[in-house]
């Protein structure tokens, strides 16, 4: 199987949205999909919200739209943004 990484811009519903608690969701939802959550780090927006910003070794042969819709499900997730997509060398 062919790999890309895709990362994405994630933000939450509110501020006091618990984004661990996403996050799990998150690595839940995509291993449906053959993926894998690489990496994740907070990102401060303004008046105390954060986005979460993750990194994803996603199926090469799926579409992003995919995985966007079903995180979408997540309750506390407001919007998710693809921000990069590039195929995964080695």
């Amino acid at each position: 199987m062919v790999f890309a990484i895709l990362k994405l811009k994630i933000m939450p519903s509110s501020p006091e949205t618990d984004l661990e608690k996403i996050k799990k969701e998150l690595e839940e939802k995509i291993k449906k999909f053959g993926a894998k959550l690489h990496s994740s780090e907070e990102q401060p927006i303004a008046f105390g919200l954060k986005a979460l910003i993750v990194v994803i070794a996603w199926p090469e042969d799926k579409s992003t739209e995919e995985v966007v819709e079903e995180l979408l499900h997540i309750k506390e997730i407001s919007s998710i943004d693809v921000v990069d997509y590039r195929r995964a060398i080695g």
